[in-house]
């Protein structure tokens, strides 16, 4: 076929020889008469579900007026509505609608056309917005941008929903003389798209979500019939179709749609012109569609305002009236209603208002909660303008600022209002609302930017001049706020100002603390989601900084990642891990990709694969590191069929590896159709807090609770003398990526909690009690308002919606009352001797209502589908309390009220809607599935329809039923089960109670099985509660009594004797034996069943009315009424066999290798066996030691002792059942502790419920508490016995059932050893279970031995069947090996590694601080996880576990540790003597603590006082340390001052630093920071690689002969005694690092090689002899050559 516009020109020219436009031309002097038809339907595809749309009728007028200048004008305009069954019901006119319209709708219009281009477009001011886009919708259909040399092209092209791509195909019907034009516009691909979105500020798009699927999709078609004309030609037909389809799941999962048809079609030619009006006409933009005033109206309600002043007032009066006690089920509609009239008020109107119920609390809180939700920029004026004529509290204005922060709708006026509110000194001098209005400007420019391609910068400039101010007079709290602000803008020009303040930028930003810094990387992160690449480069910059504070590189990381890099940078990154020296950088940033490569989220799939490669590069080198470095963490979930997935990370960022972390934040992040957003963050940073904790002041543990309050409010004074400038820790909180508020642990604020915490403020509180309080609480909140606006092909917008309101009411009366009546004038002293009673009422209840709707949305007219959730929920409560400290009694009681028939429920239905603000009252409203497909099928009719099917098709030739009969019956079948209704009950007749919770549902899955379609249709969730049937219940108590007067409560009787159950058994087993002749004598485990299934129905019969209990728990199968003696030695036999081998005994030392799992393989003799039921081959072993018992130990060593602590110390079965025994019932001899009693009050007086008593009997150290039921005819008990045997064990027997006799179980809790190594076990043995409890025990083992114990080692061993035991097993400190023996398997878990380091001295009773338990619990906590350097035979091991060999020179002392923060707190010395003897200096404060050998003793001086070893242990007087021996040595203890222990014999010594002091030492033992590859540290921060120099480094030099510390040497920079040639080039090289070297006038006697760096010069440079190269310690090193060390001096007179 020819081209289409070749034949065309080529006809043309042969008839006219003139030149032809090809575009669509209207010819002057011509009015051309098209009929137009534009319909709008929305909802689901499938036909017979209801759907709501809107048509336009008309017919359209089009004549030229001026060249390329037309007018367009419609008769006979009509508007009709839709809401109905599709395609069944017909459109409704909407008269009244059109007749208002009217004029503006026959009133022409003018644009421009120029080669079918629309350009401008003209109207007079009275054509609103809406009307004029209906007129957009019909020159849309003559857009055309027609090529003359091409048939099938694309193009951007312009209309009415913006700039799109859109294809081209052009074809000639030669026969009928017609052009026929297709035109695809793909509305998924715009250049310049027309879109509003509202409350999306705080997401970003997930692109990588919707690559393969999209939640919103469209298109649309535009079908033109043209015919040639003389000046080019005319459309005769135009025909649209367009789609628009969303869901909020995959789409391929179905979707909702909204299409749109066009139809333009030819009429006729007339000669009248279209004349225009006589009116000024105005530009009214283009042909694309321009927003009107649907920004301000709801898509959920269409209100007519009249009188906006009025309405208002009568919506307040409505809200303030009806929820008063409990909150009004319409109140979130009306709220809705309150915020649409509000955004459509007058400044001037709000101000009439707000003057008119100012002075009524309840209309003001109502009008204060509102305002912030209205959003506008006239609503935050007057919230400003209040606050600055102070007619708010300042509690009014914080809520107001903090909630209109995230509600109003951000533009230059709102931004303008903020930045004069941040100035405002006012708000400046209030500090919390100061940090709400800075935070709040910073979000503002967020919101406001996010709706701009390129931001402005001007509107971020204000922050930016402050910050250089703050930085200029070095303000901290201000830079830090300041910063924050910034990173909630994240604006990328902000990025210049937070480089300012971080260290890599000129000295003065490095001067600033660490958390300033911190805060200026965490600020990147809202830059990082619009420039990528800009905030990569600077990350990497500060990960590679290697000089930067670890914490530094660790947040740097964080944002680096968030930044999503690609594969080379991931891949540089590992490549810079291979060389790291800091391990707590290197084990965050691995740890951080690790768990990156298990996301599962389509965002995170590019990055997950990069850092698969990463660690796999990295894993042999740093997949090892403990948990005591910095890690991140990082779990994700997505569903891509729902479109739905969560994310959290965690961040553990540390310094020092101590239990406080240096830094923690915790992220949650969403994904939800096709978007992700930050939901929350709390970030927390404990720099001193630790610290502060344990130098608390000591609390003797005997002193009264008043003493402890006010030693605690010492403490908390204490804490008030700390720095201003440094926090004792800080926190802060992020919503949806914006920083909403941020608080410092630091003087000012525990000023304030002081301050609040006065006697005064309790008086004040106390006495309005007394007095009585009644008081109403509503409060409303928009909870979410999420919308998303775009026209429509016909001109009319489409919108998608999300609208959650909510609001809260609580009744409250409260009243309290004394006995004896307090005076006027009394003290908090007089409660202590009162009976106050306490008398509440409470009614609090909750309305939530969230609308989901799709449809047309116009301040006119709407036509939506709407998706509607009601939630109600009401929870009355009457209760007493009653309190009198004097008796120790508590007593509360719940008081029965009445209460509604739904304590809670929610309703969910989808509907059609349609209605005009002209005729409000017609609005029509339709469930989107009709009743009719609800109804449930019944059998006749399906028999019917089956029969009328089978007769069709038995007519037919086919013996089989026709697929369309076939498909029709199974449609009718599905119909059958799409309605779902449950209800489940649950019944607590002891308390009169039973609650029902019911679950409806009738939904449209039976048209399509996924959640869209399941989604579609009515839910109904309701949970009720009412009275069970039976007596009514009067009241509920609930009493607490200490002491004494308890046993005055307790009304059931006890009674354990077990002689009526035990002397039946016998003969029922006898009788079963006689019945049964197969039983054998091993199976007398059944033989008791019947007189368990007796002793069971009847105990459960007489409970029925008190309590549910299932009949199937009360049968056992167990043999024995209790568990004996036997049972009980049999648990305490040998854990294992033994098998005798040469392998088969533990070390005796609890060195590091003793723990590892290759060394501990000598603990078990190994075969291998195979199981069927597994793959796999086990190694079987067994352990080859026996559990020797502390308990049973004790009583060998304490033969002397008295027959009575001989008993005492027997084995758990004997010694407890005499205990027992001599007294089975507490409560006859020892009045109870306490007894707690919950009863039910029936109105026929009789008593349910349960007492619960406890009894001390302190000289069998005994404890028993017993559970019984109050009922008279309940004999159900629970009996819980247990005694403290010893200080290495401890029984407990449990029983429960009728008078405790029904079952029982012993656990048994002992120490003792495995061999050399401190054990402890702990066993449970039993000889009745309940079944229910047996089977469930059985799932239980089974599911263990297959998930958490399938990686254990399993033991070959013979075990008893009625007990479990678990022995852990401490090899050393921080190992343990575990055994696990169940009845049927053993297993092992060996050298166990712990984070923490176990009190294994305390185990044999060698804790310090005895007489003073506080000061005992600080030493075992320091002691947890405190750092510990040793040194034995010249070996010294550091604290990070580094050996070095260590020759200290003589007479000299050398710094094993210290404090090296400001404080220092104490510094540990050593020195070696002439005879190389060590000696250890302890000073602590202005404490000196001198240890040395001498005689074979160790000596101890203090202050140069000596103290005898008789005299130990000593307590310094003024000071918390402690002297004590310990073994062959002595241990200095100072755990409050940082040193927890200082151990000292003649061959060894040991240094132990407390937790919170690591990474803040220094010394030969290093920093207790777990940085092992930056061990060797000298003095000035230089990293040298020899182990000697280092440890020389650390010597004390001496300053002249005539020092007291009897030291000859000094460190020096030495010259290289040899030529040397550097690149090239003869050179002299001196020590970059110190060298020992004698004092003048002195001579080495002892030597020793050290290899140490060279700085090298030029030969010919001139350098002082004697003064040595000038700062020669900060030079680089040119190379590393050996010289001599001097480790011994002998000295001249002429020594100076």
């Amino acid at each position: 076929m020819r081209v289409v516009v070749l034949a065309l020109t080529l006809a043309l020219v042969v008839s006219s020889g003139q030149h032809v436009n090809f575009a669509p031309n209207f010819a002057t002097s011509k009015t051309y008469v098209y009929k137009y038809e534009a319909v709008l339907l929305g909802g689901l595809p499938e036909e017979g579900l209801a759907r709501a749309g809107v048509k336009v009728r008309t017919k359209v007028l089009i004549s030229a007026f001026a060249h390329n200048n037309f007018l367009l004008k419609l008769v006979e305009p009509e508007l009709l509505e839709y809401s109905g069954i599709w395609p069944k019901d017909a459109f409704l006119p909407a008269t009244k609608l059109t007749r208002a319209l009217a004029a503006q709708l026959m009133t022409p219009i003018k644009f421009e056309y120029t080669h079918g281009v629309v350009g401008k477009v003209f109207a007079p001011e009275g054509i609103s917005e809406m009307v004029l886009n209906i007129y957009r919708g019909i020159l849309n259909t003559l857009q055309l941008n027609i090529k003359k040399t091409q048939n099938v092209y694309e193009l951007q092209e312009a209309g009415a929903q913006g700039v799109c791509k859109t294809l081209y195909a052009i074809t000639e019907d030669e026969k009928a003389e017609r052009i026929l034009l297709t035109k695809t516009r793909d509305l998924n691909h715009c250049q310049e798209k027309i879109i509003k979105d509202m409350g999306l500020a705080y997401t970003e798009k997930c692109v990588e979500c919707q690559r393969e699927t999209k939640n919103l999709r469209g298109t649309a078609a535009y079908n033109y019939i043209l015919k040639p004309v003389a000046d080019g030609v005319l459309i005769l037909e135009a025909a649209v179709s367009e789609l628009i389809q969303f869901s909020p799941f995959n789409e391929m999962n179905g979707a909702a749609q909204m299409e749109t048809k066009q139809s333009l079609v030819f009429l006729n030619i007339e000669k009248t012109p279209v004349v225009p009006i006589e009116a000024e006409y105005l530009h009214r933009g283009s042909l694309k569609y321009e927003f009107a005033n649907e920004l301000l109206q709801t898509p959920i309600q269409l209100i007519k305002i009249n009188n906006a002043q009025a309405q208002i007032v009568e919506i307040l009066n409505h809200l303030v009236t009806h929820n008063v006690e409990t909150v009004h089920e319409d109140a979130p509609l009306k709220f809705m209603e309150l915020i649409q009239l509000l955004r459509k008020a007058h400044y001037e109107d709000i101000v009439m208002i707000w003057n008119q119920f100012r002075l009524k609390p309840a209309y003001r809180n109502w009008i204060l909660d509102t305002l912030p939700a209205v959003g506008t920029a006239t609503a935050m004026k007057f919230i400003k303008e209040k606050i600055i004529t102070d007619e708010l509290t300042v509690t009014e204005a914080v809520q107001a600022m903090a909630v209109s922060v995230h509600t109003v709708t951000a533009d230059r006026e709102v931004i303008r209002l903020f930045e004069a509110l941040a100035i405002n000194n006012k708000i400046v001098e209030n500090p919390v609302l100061h940090e709400i209005v800075l935070l709040g400007y910073g979000t503002m420019v967020a919101k406001y930017c996010s709706e701009k391609v390129t931001c402005p910068a001007d509107i971020i400039k204000p922050i930016h001049d402050l910050i250089v101010e703050a930085v200029a007079k070095n303000e901290i709290n201000d830079i830090i706020l300041l910063l924050k602000v910034l990173g909630n803008a994240g604006h990328p020009i902000s990025l210049k100002s937070i480089t300012k303040v971080l260290p890599i930028y000129g000295t003065a930003a490095a001067t600033l603390p660490v958390r300033v810094h911190a805060d200026a990387i965490l600020a990147m992160r809202n830059i990082a989601k619009k420039e990528p690449k800009m905030i990569q480069e600077m990350a990497i910059q500060l990960y590679m900084d290697r000089a930067l504070h670890p914490e530094l590189r660790m947040l740097a990381c964080i944002v680096l990642f968030e930044t999503r890099p690609s594969m080379g940078l991931v891949t540089t990154l590992a490549n810079i891990l291979k060389t790291e020296e800091n391990l707590q950088v290197a084990s965050f940033t691995y740890s951080h990709m690790k768990s990156l490569t298990r996301s599962t989220a389509t965002i995170h799939a590019s990055v997950a694969a990069a850092c698969n490669v990463a660690v796999k590069i990295l894993r042999p080198k740093l997949d090892r590191l403990s948990n005591r470095f910095s890690k991140a963490i990082h779990m994700d979930t997505y569903n891509n069929p729902l479109m739905l997935g969560a994310a959290a990370s965690a961040f553990y960022i540390n310094d020092a590896a101590t239990i406080l972390p240096r830094s923690v934040v915790l992220k949650a992040r969403g994904y939800l159709a096709g978007a992700a957003a930050d939901v929350l963050e709390i970030g927390v940073r404990a720099e001193g807090l630790q610290e502060a904790l344990l130098k608390n002041p000591a609390i003797a543990d005997n002193v009264d609770r008043v003493t402890k309050m006010r030693r605690a409010i010492k403490a908390l004074s204490e804490w008030r003398s700390l720095s201003t400038r440094k926090p004792l820790a800080s926190v802060y909180i992020k919503f949806f990526g914006q920083e909403l508020a941020f608080a410092n642990l630091d003087k000012p604020l525990i000023d304030q909690a002081i301050a609040l915490a006065t006697e005064a403020n309790a008086k004040s509180a106390l006495k309005t009690l007394l007095s009585g309080a009644s008081f109403h609480y509503a409060k409303p909140l928009l909870a979410a308002e999420v919308r998303r606006i775009f026209p429509t092909a016909a001109g009319l917008p489409m919108e998608l919606s999300l609208y959650t309101t909510a609001v809260t009411a609580a009744a409250v009366q409260i009243k309290a009352t004394t006995t004896p009546t307090l005076p006027e004038t009394f003290q908090l002293a007089h409660l202590l001797k009162t009976d106050m009673m306490l008398e509440t009422e409470l009614k609090p209840s909750v309305a939530v209502h969230t609308f989901a709707v799709m449809g047309v949305n116009t301040a006119l007219l709407q036509a939506s589908m709407i998706a509607r959730a009601k939630v109600n929920a009401l929870v009355p409560a009457k209760i007493s309390a009653r309190l009198d400290i004097k008796k120790g009694s508590f007593k509360i009681e719940v008081i029965p009220v009445a209460v509604p028939e739904n304590l809670a429920a929610v309703h969910v239905d989808t509907l059609a809607v349609a209605r005009n603000i002209e005729d409000l009252a017609a609005a029509k409203i339709t469930p989107i599935i009709p009743a009719p497909m609800l109804e449930p099928l019944s059998r006749d009719r399906l028999t019917s329809r089956i029969t009328s099917s089978l007769a069709r098709s038995s007519s037919r030739s086919s013996e089989m039923l026709d697929s369309d009969e076939a498909a029709d019956i199974r449609h009718l079948i599905k119909t059958k089960v799409i309605h779902f209704e449950k209800k489940y009950c649950a019944k607590l007749a002891t308390f009169g109670v039973k609650s029902c919770l019911k679950v409806g549902s009738e939904n449209a899955g039976f048209i399509k099985d996924t959640p869209l379609y399941k989604l579609v249709g009515k839910h109904i969730v309701t949970l009720s509660m009412k009275a069970a049937e039976g007596a009514a219940i009067e009241r509920v108590e609930l009493e607490i009594v200490i002491g004494q007067k308890a046993v005055e409560k307790l009304t059931k009787p006890i009674n354990l004797s077990e002689e009526e159950y035990a002397e039946g058994e016998p003969v029922l087993t006898k009788l079963r034996k006689i019945l049964v002749p197969g039983l054998k004598n091993g199976t007398v485990s059944s033989s008791s069943s019947s007189s368990s299934r007796s002793l069971s129905s009847q105990s459960s019969s007489s409970r029925s009315s008190g309590r549910s209990v299932s009949s199937s728990s009360a049968l056992s199968s167990s043999s024995s009424s209790r568990v004996n003696s036997k049972a009980i030695d049999a648990a305490a036999g040998p854990v294992s066999k033994v098998r005798s081998s040469s392998r088969g005994r533990l070390s005796s030392s609890r060195s590091a290798s003793s723990s590892s799992r290759s060394s501990s393989k000598s603990l078990f003799s190994s075969s291998s066996s195979s199981s069927s039921a597994s793959a796999r081959v086990k190694k079987t072993v067994t352990y080859n030691h026996k559990f020797q018992k502390n308990h049973i130990k004790k009583t060998i060593i304490s033969q002397g002792t008295s027959a009575a602590k001989i008993s005492r110390s027997r084995s758990s079965g004997s010694s407890f059942e005499a205990i027992y025994k001599k007294k089975k019932i507490l409560g006859n001899t020892v009045a109870p502790l306490f007894a707690i009693i919950v009863r039910a009050v029936r109105a026929d007086q009789k008593v349910l419920g349960y007492e619960l008593s406890a009894y001390l009997d302190k000289p069998d150290a005994r404890l028993q508490i017993i559970l019984a039921a109050l009922a008279e005819d309940d004999n159900w008990k629970f009996c819980a016995d247990g005694a403290l045997l010893s200080k290495h064990k401890v029984t407990a027997k449990f029983a429960w059932g009728a008078e405790c006799k029904q079952y029982k179980t012993m656990i048994t809790a002992e120490t003792g050893l495995v061999g050399p190594s401190p054990a402890a076990r702990l066993r449970v043995a039993w000889d009745k279970l309940p079944s229910a409890l047996k089977r469930y025990a059985k799932k239980i083992d089974e599911y263990l031995a297959t998930t958490v114990l399938a990686d254990l080692i399993e033991g070959k061993e013979e075990n008893s069947e009625k007990q479990i035991s678990l022995i852990i097993v401490a090899t050393s400190d921080k190992t343990l090996d575990l055994i696990v023996k169940s009845p049927k398997r053993t297993f092992y878990k060996l050298a166990l590694r712990l984070p923490i380091a176990l009190p294994l001295d305390e185990v044999s009773g060698l804790t310090p601080f005895d007489d003073n338990m506080v000061d005992k619990i600080q030493y075992w906590v320091s002691k947890a996880n405190a750092a510990e350097c040793s040194f034995t035979r010249d070996t010294l091991t550091t604290f990070n576990n580094r050996r070095i060999k260590n020759e200290t020179p003589l007479s000299c002392y050398q710094v094993l540790a210290q404090d090296c923060t400001d404080e220092l707190k104490f510094m540990v010395l050593l020195k070696k003597d002439h005879i190389e003897h060590n000696h250890i200096n302890v000073k602590i404060e202005n404490i000196d603590i001198d240890l040395y050998p001498k005689n074979n003793n160790v000596i101890v001086k203090v202050n140069g006082m000596e103290i005898p070893i008789n005299n130990l242990p000593y307590q310094h007087p003024t000071a918390k340390i402690q002297i004590r021996p310990k073994g062959e040595g002595i241990s200095v203890y100072a755990p409050s001052h940082g040193l927890h222990e200082v151990y000292f014999d003649k061959n060894t010594f040991k240094v132990k630093v407390v937790d919170w002091m690591k990474g803040q030492t220094c010394g030969l033992c290093g920093k207790a920071d777990g940085e092992v590859r930056q061990e060797y540290r000298i003095p000035n921060g230089r990293l040298t690689k020899s182990s000697i120099s280092y440890a020389h480094s650390w010597v004390l030099p001496a300053e002249s002969c005539r020092d007291t510390s009897e030291c000859k040497m000094r460190l020096e920079s030495v010259k290289l005694e040899k030529d040397i040639i550097v690149h090239g080039q003869e050179s002299k090289c001196y020590s970059v690092e110190p060298v020992l070297r004698c004092l003048s006038g002195c001579f080495p006697v002892k030597t020793s090689p050290v290899t140490v760096g060279f700085h090298c010069l030029p030969a010919d440079s001139t350098v002082n002899r004697s003064g040595g190269l000038p700062g020669v310690y900060d030079k680089s090193v040119d190379l590393r050559e050996t010289t001599e060390a001097h480790l011994a001096c002998s000295c001249t007179a002429q020594c100076s």
